[in-house]
């Protein structure tokens, strides 16, 4: 699997998704609207742009997941708890859902991708669910830094129990990674065991990238030689030699 951010605005990316998936990964497009509200796109304000979007993903007609609006039950997005409310969230969510629907383009895996629940975070998080007929996958977005806990019952346990009270969708870790430190190692085998103890979870992606902390594996040559071998075992279905 490959995650990869869009603008709105942004065209689909085709090739992309293609050559991707020719090499053996699925896409996920974490599309963040940023620049309108979701009042608006609720509206209809984004149809246009949402009907050339949504024909393009039809006539690549591969699986490809998309996660609109993530952490949205945070107060650091645009869409987040300070400026949109749970009913505006829900149905932008729906109204983009409808509009892929009508064009045919059902080859969309609809992620929905809440923050863990934490400090600036709703800790109830079913008024923001669009409901099971318009989301596939549930992705969380979580990561192991040094004033979390350093085990995967501590830093996602709580969310996915509360995620449980309303939704039996599959779960995916959306965007997820260990701070580099003297617990990355300790927090690379949790993240594994974790996912591997959990029936629940189809998968994960790691942030593999430099951002406020250094995500990157190779910023830890031994974490990155741990998530290797871990990542060696055939329930994960990676390809090492791309792990770099």
């Amino acid at each position: 699997m490959i995650v990869y951010y869009v603008g709105w605005g942004d065209s689909f990316d085709a090739s992309g998704t293609r050559n991707a998936w020719n090499s053996g990964a699925m896409t996920l497009a974490s599309w963040e609207p940023h620049g309108t509200t979701l009042a608006r796109v609720a509206d209809g304000a984004s149809d246009s742009y949402l009907r050339e979007y949504a024909k393009a993903v039809r006539r690549l007609n591969i699986p490809i997941a998309i996660s609109f609006a993530d952490e949205m039950n945070g107060d650091w997005e645009e869409w987040g708890t300070t400026e949109t409310t749970p009913q505006e969230y829900v149905r932008a969510w729906r109204h983009v859902h409808d509009v892929f629907e009508a064009a045919g383009a059902t080859n969309v895996i609809w992620t929905w991708s809440p923050n863990i629940v934490q400090p600036g975070t709703h800790k109830d998080l079913s008024p923001l669910y669009p409901g099971d007929a318009y989301v596939d996958w549930v992705g969380l977005i979580g990561y192991f830094t040094d004033w979390d806990p350093h085990t995967f019952d501590g830093l996602f346990g709580t969310t996915l129990t509360e995620i449980a009270r309303f939704s039996r969708k599959p779960q995916l870790l959306l965007e997820t990674a260990a701070m580099p430190g003297r617990h990355r190692v300790q927090d690379v085998r949790a993240l594994f065991h974790g996912v591997t103890a959990s029936p629940g979870l189809v998968g994960f992606a790691w942030f593999d990238h430099k951002a406020r902390a250094d995500w990157r594996l190779d910023a830890s040559p031994q974490s990155a030689a741990e998530f290797r071998r871990l990542s060696a075992d055939d329930l994960y279905g990676f390809d090492v030699r791309r792990v770099r």
